[in-house]
Order: structure tokens, then sequence, then C-alpha cells
């Protein structure tokens, strides 16, 4: 996504957070003239705040982590979906209250950054459950497309890293505004053709194989692509900027919004590439 959940803000917010009377000596000793600078090495004259900081490493292992969460209840989900006769799809009710947890712990994690390492887990296990049953859904009306996506999506996502890490991808202020920006106007959208299918509006040239549906598909796929490159910023900023450790659950949370993000386009993609052959 563009990550809402990984934005300048949350640096700026938590930039500072635990610093308290442990800072730096260097810190200390800008204190102005005249002002009484607390102790750096004596005991504490305020609550203590753990020192330790999030880094790049700390993330990557969260985002492991998560991983793993995730791949082990989409298997749990995978096997919810049945197909008791050819064509036919047995889909199980739960995978909505699934979405919605998910949902519920990226918006609470989002503004308060400091219980990711709780909410993060649970996100995996309720998106990964439900992402197993779609996809599922998904294997039996197109056979192997779940496959495809998957490689897509590792492939995509190697491909951003070395962008990013080689400085052919530079995120800067423009580039993020126009990210975001786009990444916004596009979930937009797409809750304006929520709110018609709920009203019962078929929305079809999203999923029926037109050129509209795949350009679509197409610029919302390259669109999460490139948030990655922001999720790759979020973690560097984040460990030159001292972030508190809790901050790494939540990067890893955050390239697991939009690595979800990025399957699921792929596999409408590749869906309507099908349809359309």
């Amino acid at each position: 996504m563009s990550n809402p959940l990984l934005n300048d803000k949350v640096l700026e917010r938590n930039a500072t957070k635990g610093s308290g009377w442990a800072a730096s000596e260097a810190d200390a000793g800008k204190a102005p003239a005249g002002t009484w600078a607390p102790p750096v090495t004596d005991g504490p004259v305020s609550p203590w705040v753990g020192t330790a900081r999030m880094t790049a490493s700390g993330a990557v292992s969260a985002t492991l982590v998560l991983m793993a969460l995730l791949l082990a209840a989409a298997v749990f989900g995978w096997s919810t979906v049945s197909e008791p006769a050819p064509g036919q799809v047995v889909f199980p009710g739960w995978v909505i209250g699934a979405v919605l947890v998910a949902f519920v712990c990226a918006i609470v994690a989002m503004f308060k950054p400091n219980l990711a390492r709780f909410l993060a887990p649970v996100y995996a296990l309720a998106e990964g459950a439900a992402i197993g049953a779609i996809s599922h859904a998904y294997n039996i009306e197109y056979d192997g497309i779940v496959l495809q996506a998957v490689g897509a999506t590792a492939g995509v996502f190697v491909v951003m890293l070395v962008l990013y890490r080689t400085g052919i991808i530079r995120v800067n202020d423009k580039f993020r505004r126009t990210v975001i920006g786009a990444t916004i106007g596009l979930m937009v959208f797409y809750g304006i053709a929520l709110l018609f299918r709920l009203f019962g509006a078929e929305v079809s040239f999203l999923s029926n194989g037109s050129l509209l549906g795949i350009g679509i598909s197409l610029f919302a796929a390259g669109l999460a692509a490139l948030n990655l490159a922001l999720d790759f910023d979020f973690i560097e900023q984040g460990e030159r900027n001292g972030l508190p450790k809790h901050m790494e659950w939540y990067a890893g949370l955050g390239i697991l919004v939009t690595l979800v993000w990025l399957y699921l386009e792929l596999l409408r993609l590749f869906a309507n590439l099908r349809e359309r052959s």
C-alpha cells in the first residue's frame, strides 16, 4: 500500500521516542547555556526507557517471521476450499471475517505503532488464511494461476530491491508524493467499485478480461511494486533515525501489507489475461 503504515509522519513521531535522559552524550552536550542537562552516566532521574533501536536486520527478521506465519495460515485457508464437482467451489464464509480482522489490525497499528509486535502476527495469520482460501478458489477456476502469481510476486520483490539498493530508483519527496497520491486515488476507485457491488451493480470490467480491466490491473500491480521502494526507504530511514525497536515489527507489517496487495493484483491480472485468451 502506500503504505500509510510507512510514512514520514511515523518517522517524525517515533524518532525521538525512548531518548529520555539516556540520550547520547553528544546530545546532552547540546543543551543551551545556562540550562541544566540531565546526567548521562549517573542514575536515572526519570523513568528509564529502553535504548534498543530499530535495525534493518531486525526488520528483515520480523518480516521473515510474519511471512512464515502468513504462509502457514495460507495452507490452512487453502484446505478449507473444496470442489465437490467440476466448476463448483465451496467457499468458507469466515474469509470475510478474517479479512476484517486483518484490516482492523493494520489500521490500529497505523495509529499505535508500539502495538505492532502484537498486531502484526495476528494480521499475518488472519490475512494468510483468507489469502489461502481466495488463492484456491482462483486456482480451481484458472489452473496453475497461483504458482504464476507467487513467482511473479517474488520476482517483482527481488527486482525492486535490486533497483532500490543500486540507486536506480531513488525515493525523494517527489517520488513519495506521486506514489502516495496515486495509491490513494486507486484506493478511492476501489472503494467506489465496492459500494457499487454492495448495491447490486456489477463492475464487470474489473474482471472480464477487457482491455480496460487488464490496464487497471497492470497499473495497480505497478503501483504496488513502487510502494515496495517506499517500504525499503522507511526501513533505511528508520535505522538511520534510531526509531524504537518495536518499529521493526511495524516495518515488517508494512512490507507484508504491500506484498499481499501486489500478489492479489497479479492474481487478478493473470485471471484477466486468461479470460481474454
